[in-house]
């Protein structure tokens, strides 16, 4: 399925559950293509596989219902065993999953999506969206891209203003999580280092690299919490990330 029927697929996922009540926001390379011109364009673009979504725990019955009502296929093992952190369907077509993670973001780093998920209508925020892909670990070429093309298509602000990423709430994160601050720190490094051997017009390097230094002095500078004082004086002696498990093959029984 090429990209274009993915975000339509997206958007009528969303469309029904709206009609139903239902919060359903959709994230990864799906939202970044929606949010993003960049994404689209060479060399900032990269092959979309699936679809990701975002919903509630307390809609978790509702939610199943506006699969069903599309003729999607659950995971009912899966779903059964782990419906309210995560559920899985598949697309009635093609048999390719479709995932919808609940309440919290939960990879390298978790993060709390509860009280985020009103405030766009179709994705996550962007200010979430990037940090999904900051927090990655073991980052490979194609959240390099993503994060470039968020920082390059969008403006900095201090609040959740449309099609803005807010830095104040990103940089309040990181200063209540030692942890969250360094692979971020770390990340923002490897992107511009990234940025600097793509083929990409200079005017436009500059753009990316420019906001990404007003970022990282954003997220430096924020008062930092006793709790972020106290684990940074352990430093990276210590773990603080977790490496999420490798996908397993999921069946619809």
């Amino acid at each position: 399925m090429d990209s274009e029927n993915l975000v339509g697929e997206a958007k009528t996922l969303i469309s029904e559950a709206t009609k139903k009540g239902v919060i359903l926001r959709v994230f990864g390379g799906v939202a970044i293509r929606s949010h993003c011109p960049s994404a689209a364009q060479s060399p900032l673009t990269r092959r979309l596989a699936d679809i990701d979504l975002f919903g509630l725990s307390k809609q978790s019955t509702a939610i199943q219902m506006v699969f069903a009502d599309l003729s999607y296929l659950p995971a009912r093992s899966f779903n059964a065993l782990h419906g309210n952190k995560r559920m899985m369907f598949f697309e009635p077509k093609s048999q390719v999953r479709r995932d919808v993670f609940l309440d919290w973001f939960v990879m390298c780093h978790k993060f709390d999506f509860r009280k985020r998920l009103d405030i766009d209508t179709f994705s996550i925020p962007l200010a979430d969206l990037l940090m999904t892909k900051l927090q990655v670990v073991e980052i490979e070429e194609r959240d390099f891209k993503d994060i470039i093309c968020i920082i390059l298509d969008h403006e900095l602000a201090n609040s959740d203003v449309e099609e803005t990423i807010n830095q104040k709430y990103i940089a309040d994160i990181c200063s209540n999580d030692w942890g969250i601050y360094t692979t971020f720190a770390h990340n923002l490094v490897k992107a511009q280092t990234y940025l600097q051997g793509l083929e990409l017009e200079n005017s436009k390097k500059a753009l990316v690299e420019a906001k990404m230094q007003t970022f990282a002095k954003a997220i430096e500078q924020a008062p930092k919490s006793m709790k972020w004082k106290s684990r940074s004086l352990v430093g990276e002696k210590m773990p603080w990330y977790e490496l999420p498990e490798v996908p397993k093959t999921i069946r619809f029984e």
